[in-house]
């Protein structure tokens, strides 16, 4: 792919972004490289290899569900500013 300054400014334009012609100048080379790298990329042979869609393996991480002691509904209340007939009282949702 030809990487020059209309290539830049097409990509800064769908970027909206606004370039000066120094900058323009010194992302040519940038560009450049990142396509460069890209196209190497193409070269690999992945016939045999199955497509990954999670590159790490998911564990599940979540404990075990045990009967524990619970805080009584006086207790969760106790240091709440904001309570009325045993719960919590929030703002008022219109």
């Amino acid at each position: 792919m030809k990487v020059d300054k209309e290539l830049i400014r097409k990509v800064a334009e769908n970027a909206r972004l606004k370039l000066s012609e120094a900058e323009i100048n010194e992302f040519i080379p940038q560009l450049k490289e990142v396509l460069e790298n890209f196209s190497k990329l193409d070269e690999i042979d992945t016939k045999n290899v199955r497509p990954s869609f999670q590159p790490v393996e998911i564990k599940n991480n979540v404990r075990e569900d045990k009967i524990g002691k619970c805080l009584s509904q006086e207790d969760a209340l106790k240091n709440s500013p904001n309570k009325k007939d045993g719960y919590f009282k929030g703002p008022r949702a219109v």
